[in-house]
């Protein structure tokens, strides 16, 4: 068994940007030159997580509006009260999503659906520069 690690850097908007991340990850994979294992991708804070989505407009409209009625932007959380920075929302959020994913991959590809992509969602109330870490176990 090997373990390979690798990172990317991102910008984000927040304000639940959704960004397809898949292709960094598929690279990190195919560099890697593992053919078979599992692969976690993982975001260090606690306003953002990653998912899966079929990464097209119409999801790209209904995720964020699905978010404002589960957990909303528009009102104040404990959490506002002890730090001022008005992102209570994002981190519970972040804490339903959970800031990693794992995917098997099978021959160097991941074994994702055909409609299947992987996201990172940035909750935060500003832009931020994510990293996002690839751990690949296989062999």
């Amino acid at each position: 068994m090997k373990v390979d690690t690798h990172s990317f850097q991102l910008k984000t908007k927040g304000h639940t940007d959704i960004i397809d991340i898949t292709p960094q990850v598929s690279q990190a994979l195919e560099s890697s030159n593992l053919k078979n294992g599992n692969l976690t991708c993982f975001i260090g804070g606690s306003t953002a997580g990653i998912t899966t989505i079929e990464y097209e407009g119409g999801l790209k409209r209904d995720l964020p509006e699905l978010w404002e009625k589960l957990v909303p932007s528009n009102r104040t959380y404990h959490h506002d009260a002890t730090w001022g920075d008005a992102n209570g929302y994002a981190h519970l959020r972040s804490s339903l999503v959970g800031t990693s994913f794992t995917v098997p991959f099978v021959g160097g590809r991941m074994m994702l659906g055909t409609w299947q992509q992987i996201v990172l969602l940035d909750f935060d109330n500003r832009s931020r520069s994510r990293e996002v870490i690839v751990q690949i176990m296989g062999e």
